[in-house]
């Protein structure tokens, strides 16, 4: 299994195609395709290649599914015998990716994931659900 090792919002992450992940927002909007050149690793079964500290060209592709924001964290500050006290929440935000392609420094795909769906017929899906006769007293 292919992965690759990359780095955004000051952190490490070992990503691998069709990965979905929780990072630091990125101010990109929902469903656009971000590329993070920040790769410091790649691996693809045969090989693993190590940058110092990024490979150059190297290249992973993701699609931004949503922005959400963390559970809150009270932050509390008292101060004794003063009658001083502050409260405040704070709701750090996130993105939300999926891994879509993972690309060597020469361009070849080593690892993707394709988003196809397939298509059903109406004739092919039916419901097996039954009416139910309600009975008066």
């Amino acid at each position: 299994m292919s992965f690759a090792i990359i780095e955004t919002g000051g952190k490490q992450y070992k990503v691998s195609a069709s990965k979905i992940l929780e990072i630091e927002k990125l101010h990109a909007e929902v469903g656009k395709t971000i590329k993070f050149d920040k790769v410091l690793l790649l691996n693809d079964d045969k090989t693993t290649e190590i940058g110092s500290p990024n490979i150059d060209g190297a290249i992973v592709e993701a699609k931004l599914l949503k922005n959400v924001k963390d559970r809150t964290i009270l932050v509390f500050h008292k101060r004794r015998r003063k009658h001083s006290r502050k409260k405040n929440g704070h709701r750090q935000q996130h993105s939300k990716i999926q891994i879509t392609k993972i690309l060597s420094k020469d361009g070849k795909v080593i690892s993707e994931f394709n988003l196809a769906v397939k298509k059903v017929k109406s004739e092919d899906v039916k419901a097996s659900a039954k009416r139910i006769k309600k009975e008066s007293k």
